[in-house]
């Protein structure tokens, strides 16, 4: 029988694939350590990520479905890339590989050498190397499975053919599982009854504890991943986490994975669906109307404040409202671009918001990417508290000017009109005083705190990675710790003073064809940090390339570039042909020297290499 079907796609020139190398070492395959001769015969993806980017939670999500359509062929293996201090702590690494319920091995390498020896720029990116050890492609962003398996499949059809493709058992070796009463909580609510309602996330269920913070009451879902609405024995969930009450004694939960927001009746346990389709939001998505029509993106947490349920959607750093009467959803502050600006809340840029807390006048958000505690008034404006941008954090106390927090996931109203941070990566629970404009520590030695709940005279913490509610009482003054403060490690790209050319490099996956019915298809978007760095350059167009202007006067600085391209199947055939958005946001630090490069070049999707 004649094989019909198309010829694999010819490549250009190959290049070997460097050594995986990571001080941290291997996790998820029994204690072996792997090099990728051992790896040899088999396709392997690698996954460029770090535990505190949504995008890259993201990607760990999209590729669950070809890990497990292609096991016997494709060996994923995740490279941890540390951003924040925290997260080159190996303890800290192997707790968030069994949080996100990542299924393949992962490479700790908290120096980022293996990231410098393929010179990536942007976490999450992918790269694709084949059975004969040598990269193939290289994808930047999320949205990128549909092409990689495209590519998997080619590369199996040519290295079975060839004789180089060995199938078989991966090296994954599951760990044993913690009997523990609650595993990688949340957040927390204190419901009327005196109980404590927490999002078990890494179970997939609610959990009801009674007053002591600590005895089990009941457990709400099957904690099996699913968005399925019923009973509370049958109830499906995805990774849950914030919770709030409605008027009606109900309670909105924030279903992080699933991209929804659902509702549960305490007093059946009944589950259901009130926003949401289960699919994630994408550029282009409607972005209001009915709440069980639109996608949404990674809901972190919520809150009801001002007549509305407010949702802090960290998957494409916005806040959202869901409004109870109307049954509707909207964005209400934020343009989807990742930094820290200020303004109006159509202005106003956030970066993976993730906890909410409501006083009357004012709703409070944890902004987890910039380290900064923000506020919104209620006029809709955004102004910021603490906090400067994507790259400064530590522990400092002090004026809000010069305070510091490492990636905040919490933040909770105090009766004195003052708000406390979970402040988790630094393990410890803040204090910020509005009268008077100051930070203190309340607490330490938690670890990584995700929320925390009042009762009475005493704050319970969500102390997540102990996997259990912490009890402290208020103290009248807090305790100041000897300030530390950091920016993120990684190595700065030298470009001369003058003209640079950023060139943001996308070819539409094999199949697909950009997508040009509705205008351009593509969007650049400039900015520095200071802004002093460009005297020219920075704002929003549909051309991909530009030429930037650098200030020969600021020695140093972030160039923040955010790209976007769509792109459909090419089948004249099809008349409804399947679209994909490709989305990227990069920070790339810069120094400015005269030996530099005029030419910064970034890989928005993956291309023949």
């Amino acid at each position: 029988m004649t094989d019909s079907s198309p010829a694999p796609t010819p490549r250009r020139a190959r290049v070997r694939a460097p050594e995986l190398i990571g001080k941290g070492g291997w996790l998820n395959t029994g204690g072996r350590q792997y090099t990728l001769a051992d790896l040899r015969g088999r396709i392997v993806v690698l996954d460029f990520w770090t535990f505190c980017c949504i995008n890259c939670l993201h990607v760990l999500d999209e590729l669950r479905e070809l890990e497990e359509k292609h096991r016997d062929t494709v060996v994923i293996v995740g490279v941890h890339s540390p951003k924040f201090v925290h997260e080159a702590e190996h303890r800290a690494v192997v707790d968030a590989v069994e949080r996100y319920d990542v299924e393949h091995p992962v490479l700790d390498d908290p120096e980022l050498a293996t990231w410098k020896q393929y010179a990536v720029r942007a976490w999450p990116t992918l790269v694709v190397i084949d059975p004969e050890g040598y990269v193939v492609a290289q994808h930047a962003g999320e949205g990128h499975a549909h092409a990689i398996e495209k590519l998997v499949e080619e590369l199996e059809a040519e290295h079975e053919a060839k004789g180089t493709l060995r199938r078989g058992d991966g090296p994954y070796v599951p760990p044993e599982p913690e009997p523990t009463a609650l595993r990688f909580p949340g957040k927390a609510l204190l419901l009327p009854s005196g109980n404590f309602l927490v999002s078990d996330t890494t179970r997939h269920q609610l959990v009801e504890l009674e007053p002591d913070g600590e005895s089990v009451v009941r457990r709400i879902g099957s904690g099996v991943r699913g968005l399925v609405d019923g009973a509370a024995e049958t109830a499906g969930f995805n990774e849950p986490q914030g919770l709030a009450l409605l008027d009606d004694g109900s309670v909105v939960v924030a279903d992080t994975v699933n991209h929804a927001l659902r509702r549960l009746d305490p007093a059946t346990g009944e589950v259901t669906t009130l926003a949401g389709t289960g699919r994630q939001w994408w550029q282009g998505s409607p972005t209001s109307g009915p709440a069980r029509e639109v996608d949404l993106s990674s809901p972190w947490d919520v809150a009801r404040w001002n007549g509305k349920v407010w949702i802090a959607m960290a998957g494409v750093h916005q806040l959202w409202a869901y409004d109870p009467a109307r049954g509707t959803v909207a964005v209400t502050a934020g343009t989807t671009n990742e930094g820290l600006v200020d303004g109006p809340g159509d202005e106003a840029w956030f970066a993976q918001p993730s906890g909410l807390a409501a006083t009357p006048e004012r709703l409070w958000l944890a902004d987890s990417e910039t380290s900064a505690l923000r506020w919104v008034d209620l006029d809709g404006a955004v102004h910021t508290a603490v906090g400067t941008g994507l790259f400064d954090f530590g522990h400092r106390d002090g004026a809000a000017g010069q305070a510091l927090f490492q990636h905040p996931l919490g933040v909770t109203a105090l009766p004195d009109g003052s708000v406390a941070v979970s402040d988790t990566y630094n393990h410890a629970l803040r204090r910020y005083d509005p009268a008077t404009g100051e930070v203190t520590t309340l607490a330490t030695d938690l670890r990584e705190p995700s929320d925390a709940v009042v009762d009475g005279d005493e704050i319970v913490v969500v102390e997540s990675a102990r996997h259990r509610l912490t009890r402290l009482r208020l103290p009248e003054e807090a305790v100041r710790v000897e300030g530390v403060a950091h920016r993120t490690r990684r190595a700065a790209t030298d470009v001369a003073p003058g003209t640079l050319r950023l060139d943001v490099i996308f070819q539409a996956p094999a199949g697909q064809k950009l997508d040009t019915r509705y205008g351009p298809s593509t969007r650049l978007l400039v900015s520095a940090t200071p802004p002093e760095l460009l005297l020219s350059g920075a704002g929003a167009d549909t051309d991909l390339s530009r030429s930037l202007e650098l200030n020969p006067a600021v020695p140093q600085g972030v160039l923040h570039v955010s790209a976007m391209a769509a792109s459909c199947d090419d089948d004249p055939a099809n008349e409804y042909p399947a679209c994909h958005v490709h989305q990227q946001d990069w920070g790339v630090p810069v120094r400015l020297t005269e030996e530099g490069a005029d030419r910064l070049p970034l890989v928005l999707a993956g291309m023949d290499a």
